[in-house]
């Protein structure tokens, strides 16, 4: 088997190379048990394959860490061992005690426990309301197990909060969300709590959390781990302060030196994982962290407007004819619109989520996200969002800061179209930060989408702010004279190129503040890729886009682009993207499923399909679809998901025990 495991790690390994390897693997588990007694049954290991993986890391050279040496390392004192591995048990189970301990023990094993103080709190012989069921409080740790654990050394007991382990409402629809990032919604009044009482409801829960553990045990504990692994800038924050330094998480990806040490990853070990399993987890935690994503994206780009309807009773229905579909098409991905257009010019008048500056149409996104990504088989929802394409109300001072666009004469030349707001102006770039920020503090969310409206045409912005910035760059302070030199022509897109990118990277960030861990992608008009005259029509660069997203989503549309041949036009787009080493596993070919040029008439979901199948056979990895009508059935499941099935989950296979 252990060669096996080592091709494994080589393939893997080797896929890319350009950031240093991780250093520490943490795994988590959760009951040590049989599994007739689990209490949860799908985070059960039973103690011989508990055995059997604890011998498996001693004998292919991990070596055992506890918390001592993770700070140590972390302050730069004392590095870390090779291939060092972190123990954990969440939740306080009995079982870690009657089962786990005595093997910690016999490896010389140190780990980290994480209390729930409520469950705690309830007497020896009384009953705990375990995430909504009545279990005894005998099935958990009692205070004098915690202690001799603690005693012995090895074991270092973390908060899991005192009452954060449990859903909370957080919609109006009635969705139970993570108490410790959700924004409880306070029904009686009709309204999400604010800023101020969520960090204050999070701060007393810590408090209390440390207060208990320092009672009981007569220390305070310098780990919070977070319940679902769940967590964001305000949790993290008040975590720092209150003495816990140290989160663990359960995002994706291992932890290298710019791992923070209040944001530790985790591999969070389940009931199927045996030993081969275990090697697959530990090689892709070992990758550098920019390595892509190795299971190939089934996405559906879906539009929110089309489930909205003004009587709520018709909306969850559509939502669940929707639901349905999902199921049906076999996608693992979905781009779910989180903005409303109903007067289709391209920009944003109103969004489906609690906000500062736009109406809200409905308070729908977080209801709809919630409920694909836990009804489904869905792994990832990005929210597709606009960058510059809003359309706030007439009494918003921040419609004076709209992209000024020069006029031009030329036949057939690339215009712009969407209303926009100018990435230059200041205050422009603060209000879009604030939806943002409103966006990802309302919901869960795995990524986001930025919209094809990521772009400034060869003659924009010729706004006051914009103009203020080209003179700063050394240019002109004049679209006119830019355009009249190719030399300006040239060195103004390739800085409008960048200066697009760098502030999406600040959405990002201020997305990733609230939601840790996402992932970004930006739709790219195919003619960017096609032809390189394109970047100055639209500020936009396959080239950059590579370079600053996890993932570029070409518009792959040839009846959009009236293409000659659909058949060359994805052939080209493939050899292009082809010329970049290692890209096409962090390219989307994102197909229309409509000819929006022929009064919207479907594309064929034979033809479709036959096109998905063929850019599979040329390498493609990952396909999307646009758009997706639940009641038109555009396109059909019966013939989009036999081919989305044909593509594995998870390319990379498991060893083989002999």
């Amino acid at each position: 088997m252990r060669w096996i495991v080592a091709c494994v790690l080589s393939l893997l390994c080797a896929i890319a190379q350009a950031a240093p390897l991780p250093k520490l693997v943490i795994l988590s588990y959760h009951e040590i048990a049989e599994r007739d007694d689990a209490l949860v049954s799908m985070y059960t290991v039973t103690p011989t394959l508990f055995v059997r993986q604890m011998d498996w890391l001693k004998n292919n050279g991990y070596r055992f860490v506890g918390v001592d040496q993770v700070l140590a390392d972390w302050a730069g004192k004392k590095p870390l061992p090779d291939k060092a591995v972190l123990i954990t048990f969440d939740d306080g189970y009995r079982s870690m005690y009657v089962h786990a301990f005595p093997i910690l023990k016999l490896f010389h094993a140190p780990a980290v426990v994480a209390l729930v103080g409520k469950w705690m709190d309830v007497p020896e012989n009384g009953k705990v309301d375990f995430d909504g069921r009545s279990i005894p409080r005998t099935d958990l740790l009692s205070w004098a197990q915690v202690r001799e654990m603690q005693d012995s050394g090895l074991v270092e007991v973390a908060s899991h909060t005192y009452g954060m382990h449990e859903g909370i409402l957080a919609n109006p629809q009635g969705n139970l969300q993570p108490a410790a990032t959700a924004r409880r919604w306070i029904g009686a009044e009709h309204r999400y709590e604010n800023e101020t009482e969520y960090a204050q409801r999070v701060r007393a829960d810590l408090q209390h959390s440390t207060a208990e553990l320092r009672r009981h045990l007569g220390r305070a504990p310098r780990i919070v781990v977070w319940p679902y692994g769940r967590y964001n800038i305000e949790t993290r924050t008040i975590a720092v302060e209150l003495g816990m330094p140290i989160g663990l998480t359960l995002d994706d990806g291992g932890n290298s030196a710019a791992t923070p040490l209040w944001g530790l990853r985790r591999s969070l070990i389940d009931r199927t994982m045996g030993l081969p399993d275990l090697a697959r987890e530990i090689a892709l935690r070992s990758r550098p962290d920019d390595a892509p994503d190795l299971h190939p994206g089934k996405i559906m780009h879906i539009d929110l407007d089309y489930i909205y309807d003004p009587d709520p009773k018709q909306t969850e229905i559509n939502l669940g004819h929707l639901l349905d579909r999902i199921v049906a098409m076999g996608a693992n991905t979905v781009y779910l619109q989180a903005f409303a257009d109903p007067d289709g010019n391209g920009a944003a008048d109103a969004v489906y989520f609690p906000n500062r500056h736009l109406p809200m149409r409905a308070d729908l996104f977080n209801r709809v996200a919630w409920q694909i990504a836990t009804r489904t088989q869905v792994h990832h929802v990005y929210a597709w969002m606009p960058v510059l394409a809003w359309q706030p109300p007439a009494s918003d001072p921040v419609l004076k800061d709209v992209v000024v666009t020069l006029p031009n004469k030329t036949t057939g030349h690339v215009a712009m179209g969407y209303p926009r707001l100018s990435p230059f102006a200041p205050r422009a770039r603060a209000w879009i930060r604030d939806m943002y920020q409103d966006l990802a503090r309302s919901t869960p969310i795995d990524g986001i989408l930025f919209h094809d409206d990521v772009t400034l045409s060869d003659y924009e912005d010729a706004s006051p702010e914009a103009l203020k910035t080209y003179a700063q760059w050394g240019l002109p302070a004049s679209v006119e004279t830019i355009r009249a030199s190719d030399d300006l022509l040239g060195r103004w897109t390739i800085l409008k190129i960048n200066a697009l990118d760098n502030f999406t990277h600040e959405l990002a960030q201020v997305v990733a503040d609230e939601q840790p861990g996402i992932k970004t992608a930006r739709n790219l008009y195919a003619s960017v890729v096609l032809n390189p005259k394109s970047e100055v029509w639209y500020s936009q660069s396959l080239d950059n886009s590579l370079a600053n997203y996890d993932y570029t989503a070409i518009m792959a549309m040839p009846y959009m682009e009236q293409a000659p041949d659909p058949t060359a036009f994805y052939k080209a787009l493939v050899d292009k993207v082809n010329e970049h080493p290692g890209a096409m596993p962090r390219v989307v070919f994102e197909l229309q499923s409509v000819d929006w040029r022929h009064d919207d008439a479907p594309i064929p979901s034979p033809q479709l399909a036959d096109t998905m199948r063929q850019l599979y056979a040329w390498g493609v990895q990952n396909i999307a679809y646009y758009p997706d009508n639940v009641f038109k059935n555009v396109p059909n499941p019966a013939a989009i998901r036999p081919v989305f099935d044909s593509k594995p989950n998870n390319p990379v296979p498991a060893p083989v025990v002999p």
